[in-house]
């Protein structure tokens, strides 16, 4: 049956460029917009270097299908409305994933030995009927709304690029061959761990002699790395905060930004409120909401939510196998527009003028910098004594460590969200490891080890904190999963992972990912410390005499209380004053972290790829 929006049996082909009519003349002789306004939307598009009709839908001025309606028009080109509902598979193999995603376009129909291909760029498709000759296939156009055509490639293709989506990053730099290793891994492990349980069975005393010392240990060297980095970012904190705003660039880029949801039925409606407040100009933004196609819930939210025409959803396609936050993130990355991607999470509450901050670093950085991390806060940091921990914890990390961390010129550990990447460069990376449940401190590590940087930039998201306990255990214990996976990944190599980061780096990778995971194990072990400085009894009172007892005792007192120091200067600001009074619980805070290092190192021989997902809105 042919399509009612086909006015012509033979479909027209495109207009030679030297004879198509302006567009605002098309749409001012149809009465879809005004003089003034088209005056206005010229002058934009003269500042903004962007479409012009891209200009009038960020206005409101006219209606998407009105807009490519005239583009049809404009080109001497069909306007067809593409089916939602099921399609030809045969046309996927006419023209293939990669065809359709690079020049935007999707297999209509086939007319004769004609095929008709669907474009929202009918000035651009003479570049199209030049690739297409090379598959020894005779194309003409139609018009179709650019939304209509990406659910139609998804509808088409989507196996094909769910599949490229899970082995996106290269095989020797992903953790996803570990799905052809599981009782090879159990029995590897086992047999790791039986030494320590045989000295706790049979030679208690002994074994916790051991592992406190081997606490002690890892406790001096933390600290001892911990206020290098504070004492980094105190010598530049000063000179960084009276450094002057960067200047935009004359030509705006376009920036994609992938929001992954998932059962985020509670926030989604929230996010979309939120994202509205950004500034950048929005016909040069393109944020996409990322679903997974069985996550009815979020779908049926989002369907009755209002989405301005710069926002977008991307659906991926069901899994077998894994659903990750990373597949989700590959897949969607095909169909990003922008030269910028970005990364929010479904909480997130980004500064209103991110981008430009965003698009004004890049543009003054070196083109080895190829990602920028923002800071990260909560907006429920009042909500309960767990949040505000949590706030505190990571005003350390945010606005002490990771800044003295980049001063140090060791390996940023990239947080998941408030990430911008230089697309190109990104894609040559393979993107993200599927497979890996920390995909953001994985791909932080595969950037060091090409050369490439990250810069930390003054731009703020907030996002939630988990304020419940078992919440709180099983968000952390992702975390660690995932840095015991990114560090065994990366040193399956260590002489190539050394050559490629050099020994500052590697030492530093070996801090930040194995000792903090050992720390967090032991920790109960370094608490008793401060029992025993209580009088309470402990294996080490029969080993040690009193002249080094208590000089050990002080060396790890003294630690913590660095630590808390630390902290409590990371918490000196305006904005988070409130929470000093909380700084000197962190000990009891961070002994969940022990129940969180242990459902790691379970999952990691059990279920490594195992996403435990955190659910979002709680506090609201």
């Amino acid at each position: 049956m042919t399509d009612p929006l086909i006015r012509l049996t033979t479909p027209r082909r495109v207009r030679r460029t030297d004879h198509v009519p302006p567009l605002g003349q098309i749409l001012l002789q149809a009465d879809l917009i005004t003089s003034p306004i088209l005056t206005q939307a010229l002058t934009e598009q003269r500042r903004l270097q962007a479409p012009l009709g891209e200009i009038l839908i960020a206005g409101g001025h006219i209606a998407p299908r009105d807009l490519y309606g005239a583009l049809a028009e404009q080109h001497a080109a069909d306007f067809v409305d593409l089916d939602p509902g099921p399609v030809d598979l045969d046309l996927a193999r006419a023209l293939p994933a990669p065809f359709c995603l690079a020049h935007k376009v999707v297999p209509y129909r086939w007319l004769g030995d004609t095929l008709l291909v669907a474009t929202a760029h009918p000035d651009q498709f003479a570049q199209v009927t030049e690739a297409a000759a090379k598959l020894s296939v005779r194309i003409l156009p139609v018009v179709a709304l650019p939304t209509q055509i990406n659910a139609r490639i998804n509808r088409l293709h989507g196996a094909f690029l769910a599949h490229k989506a899970m082995i996106r990053t290269p095989e020797h730099l992903s953790c996803r061959s570990w799905a052809r290793r599981g009782p090879r891994r159990a029995l590897t492990s086992c047999i790791a761990l039986a030494p320590l349980a045989l000295c706790l069975g049979f030679w208690p005393d002994l074994a916790v002699l051991a592992l406190s010392g081997l606490s002690i240990l890892l406790l001096l060297l933390t600290t001892v790395f911990k206020a290098a980095a504070f004492l980094a970012e105190r010598a530049h904190a000063a000179p960084r905060a009276a450094a002057a705003a960067l200047p935009m660039p004359d030509r705006l880029p376009r920036v994609s930004v992938m929001v992954p949801l998932y059962k985020e039925t509670e926030i989604a409606e929230a996010l979309v409120k939120r994202l509205k407040k950004l500034t950048y100009p929005k016909p040069l933004l393109d944020v996409i909401l990322v679903l997974e196609a069985r996550d009815r819930q979020t779908k049926h939210t989002l369907a009755h939510t209002d989405l301005p025409h710069w926002m977008r959803v991307v659906e991926v396609p069901e899994s077998d196998t894994i659903t990750t936050k990373p597949r989700a993130l590959n897949y969607a990355f095909d169909f990003c527009d922008g030269d910028i991607i970005g990364v929010w999470d479904a909480e997130d509450a980004p500064a209103t003028d991110q981008v430009e901050k965003v698009v004004a670093a890049f543009a003054a950085a070196p083109d080895d910098v190829v990602c920028l991390q923002g800071k990260l806060d909560y907006y429920n940091a009042r909500a309960n004594w767990m949040a505000r921990c949590f706030a505190i914890e990571y005003a350390t990390w945010w606005r002490m460590m990771l800044p003295g961390v980049e001063k140090l010129g060791l390996v940023l550990p990239l947080g998941g969200t408030t990430l911008f990447f230089r697309r190109d460069e990104l894609a040559a990376l393979g993107a993200w490891d599927a497979h890996n449940v920390t995909e953001d401190a994985d791909l932080g590590v595969r950037l060091a080890r090409q050369g490439y940087k990250t810069q930390l930039i003054d731009t703020v998201t907030y996002e939630e904190a988990a304020c419940r306990p078992w919440a709180w255990v099983r968000q952390r214990s992702r975390w660690l999963k995932g840095f015991l996976v990114t560090y065994l990944v990366h040193m399956r190599a260590p002489r190539q992972f050394l050559r490629d980061l050099g020994l500052w780096r590697f030492c530093g990778v070996q801090m930040m990912f194995l000792i903090s995971v050992t720390q967090f194990a032991l920790a109960p072990i370094t608490l008793s410390f401060w029992a025993m400085s209580l009088g309470a009894g402990h294996p080490l009172v029969a080993y040690l005499s009193s002249t080094l007892l208590w000089p050990v005792l002080a060396v790890v007192v003294s630690c913590e209380v660095i630590g808390l120091l630390m902290s409590y200067v990371a918490v000196s600001r305006p904005e988070h004053a409130h929470l000093k009074m909380w700084v000197i619980t962190l000990p009891v805070y961070f002994l969940l972290g022990s129940l969180a290092a242990y459902k790691a190192i379970a999952e990691l021989i059990i279920t490594p790829f195992f996403w435990d997902k955190t659910q979002h809105g709680v506090s609201q």
